[in-house]
């Protein structure tokens, strides 16, 4: 496999190869950019079906936190982990630890936090290894103490994200009446999803896990569909919240959603697919803007946790959008290609 090569290295700093015989530990690390700051991202752990899969994730998903960074407005760079691997049947303390080794031989020039596939006690496990671990600090929050774990402030920025998308495209502060398909309800999604219930909006969900099904079910009254039918239901938004890539050639034409709104990174397959939601009347919510309500949480962590403070950089997600839409209107261009000009403004300086 040539790494080089490959149309998503494009301007990588640095991608580390890691590996452990004793732990079987195999990683990569991808550091996008630094211009703004060391480069912080989750470690994802995943039972990638080929090693070019897990290269090509981790530097899709480092670039977008390049960009995620900048347009949130934060000091910090782009990077992402990735370690081969079943999480629920492989990890073990032998195999973060000789992850936790790898991120200390980098020096701080990238920070990893949880992510799909891995926790924030696995972070809080690193961290007595390395001091390269983010996300680990308990906070406060409406409901008392909550724990390092940013999903909650991800699933708040998405649904302040939605409430901009919903008032550029269908002119309503309200999201009463709503009609949502959640793709994936894990941690983020799920949250989301009771935020969008608790507004007024009727869900429609699915997942590859029964259990997150039922439970939406159970307490959020929403419907359950088979994987494949969530496309193409007649709703008002599509929220993609499980992996990425699903606005693609195959799934474009099933959607009637005239909103793209979710909290999944890498939305789209490519970015011409932007181009085509565009063409069809969709509006698009740039993943990377709408879901960086978690990586806000873990940098205000870094400098210093005040709540009030953090509820007001996670809110201003809406006004970013809304700048995008705006922009998108007026210069006739998809709304990721507008994100990315005002996202390489800030970090490309």
């Amino acid at each position: 496999m040539a790494v080089f090569s490959l149309s998503d290295f494009a301007d990588h700093e640095q991608v580390v190869f890691c590996s452990d015989d004793k732990s079987g530990l195999k990683a990569i690390i991808a550091i996008h950019n630094s211009n703004l700051g060391p480069a912080l991202g989750g470690c994802r752990m995943w039972p990638y079906a080929t090693e070019e899969e897990a290269v090509r994730d981790v530097l899709r998903l480092s670039r977008g936190m390049t960009y995620k960074s900048a347009m949130a407005n934060l000091k910090l760079g782009g990077g992402k982990s990735v370690i081969i691997g079943n999480p629920r049947t492989q990890k073990t303390p032998e195999l973060l630890t000789a992850f936790a080794r790898a991120l200390e031989q980098l020096n701080g020039r990238y920070i990893a936090a949880e992510d799909s596939g891995t926790s924030v006690a696995d972070m809080k496990f690193m961290s007595a290894i390395t001091g390269h671990v983010a996300g680990i600090v308990d906070k406060p929050s409406d409901t008392g103490i909550r724990s390092g774990d940013p999903s909650p402030a991800t699933a708040f920025g998405t649904f302040i994200g939605i409430k901009a998308a919903v008032k550029e495209k269908l002119g309503h502060d309200s999201l009463e009446g709503l009609r949502v398909a959640v793709q994936g309800v894990g941690n983020v999604g799920f949250d989301l999803a009771r935020q969008l219930k608790e507004a007024g909006a009727s869900l429609w969900v699915t997942d590859i896990h029964r259990d997150a099904l039922t439970r939406a079910a159970d307490e959020l009254d929403a419907v359950v569909v088979p994987p494949d039918a969530i496309f193409g239901l007649d709703v008002d938004v599509f929220a993609p919240c499980a992996l990425g890539a699903v606005i693609n050639d195959q799934t474009i034409p099933q959607l009637k959603a005239s909103i793209v709104a979710g909290a999944s990174n890498n939305q789209l397959a490519e970015a011409r697919h932007g181009a085509e939601l565009m063409k069809r009347g969709i509006l698009y919510a740039p993943d990377y803007v709408i879901n960086a309500g978690g990586i806000i949480d873990v940098y205000h962590e870094r400098i210093g946790f005040e709540r009030s403070a953090l509820i007001r950089h996670i809110e201003g997600i809406y006004d970013n959008l809304m700048e995008i839409f705006e922009r998108a209107r007026k210069e006739e261009r998809p709304t990721g290609e507008v994100a990315d000009a005002i996202a390489e403004e800030r970090f490309k300086r």
